[in-house]
């Protein structure tokens, strides 16, 4: 009998000392002097939109700049020069450059450095209902030779081979360890939608062609042609979207440039300066009676551009 009761009251005690080492090392803060707490978002809740900045009239056009890559996803670059670094420096000092010129309203989809969706960023700029939605990044190469900002549009197939290349690179920034974080298919079925997108992307050609022209002398292009890939963060039916490779973080000469402020204050420059003659021409061509599926009210169009 006591050979038997013996291993029972050891297993017992075995017992009594796990609920008692439970309770004091399970417990939230017991053990050490602090409680790691780590908010979590509402499933199924909303994308939480960015504030609106400038005139207070709804009817004024409305510009959402996206600071490519944030957060966990450092984009191209090495060490103190990150590509997610550069495009927020060159999005907030858009943003001045607009609102100082007035007349335009300006949305930035992330002010600080973190992480967003491709989809989510594209879906802002449709919540927001924005008229131009601008995708601002920079490209980094083997070769330290390659040089220039890019113009990008959206198109089903890349415009060239370099074009499809970027396209992937970037659109990996939705991936952790390949697993895909969006489901969200390519295929556009609705012929409404596709209409729209059609619509969105001439007026983004449009936009790009100015950009194009206004940076001549004082932005170096590595392609003096719009080019043409499957963005996702370009995927948005219904506002024309850009994306802006600014320049090379490989190339020595670019890298200074989009790292210095006169190289940040020339691209905001000329590319406000696209943005204003851009819904100035829309809204000539509203008062004209031509199309205009997105009306804005926008300010005069500069003169002396060599339209």
């Amino acid at each position: 009998m006591l050979l038997i009761l013996a291993p029972l009251a050891g297993i017992a005690l075995l017992f009594a000392l796990l609920l008692v080492a439970d309770r004091y090392f399970g417990a939230p803060g017991a053990g050490r002097d602090y409680v790691l707490r780590i908010p979590l978002p509402q499933a199924g809740g909303r994308l939480g939109l960015p504030p609106i900045e400038g005139p207070l009239d709804a009817s004024r056009p409305l510009v959402v700049i996206d600071a490519g890559h944030g957060g966990h996803d450092p984009g191209a670059g090495a060490g103190t020069l990150r590509e997610k670094d550069i495009t927020l420096a060159l999005a907030q000092a858009l943003r001045v450059r607009l609102l100082a010129d007035g007349g335009v309203r300006v949305a930035l989809t992330r002010d600080s450095d973190r992480f967003l969706l491709l989809p989510e960023r594209a879906e802002i700029a449709r919540e927001l209902k924005a008229d131009l939605f601008i995708s601002i990044h920079a490209d980094s190469a083997a070769n330290p030779d390659a040089w220039g900002a890019t113009l990008y549009t959206l198109s089903d197939r890349g415009s060239n081979e370099e074009a499809s290349r970027l396209a992937a690179s970037e659109n990996r920034a939705d991936t952790v360890n390949g697993v895909a974080l969006s489901g969200q298919s390519d295929a556009v079925s609705a012929i409404l939608v596709d209409l729209s997108q059609r619509e969105s992307a001439a007026q983004a050609a449009e936009f790009a062609r100015l950009v194009l022209r206004e940076g001549t002398g004082k932005i170096d292009f590595r392609e003096r042609s719009i080019q043409s890939a499957a963005f996702i963060v370009l995927k948005s039916a219904d506002v024309p979207s850009v994306l802006f490779e600014a320049g090379y973080l490989s190339n020595q000469n670019d890298a200074a440039r989009l790292a210095s402020p006169e190289g940040r204050q020339s691209f905001a420059e000329v590319t406000a300066r696209a943005i204003r003659i851009h819904f100035a021409r829309r809204l000539a061509q509203a008062a004209t009676g031509a199309p205009a599926p997105q009306p804005a009210t926008a300010v005069p169009e500069p003169t002396g551009t060599g339209d």
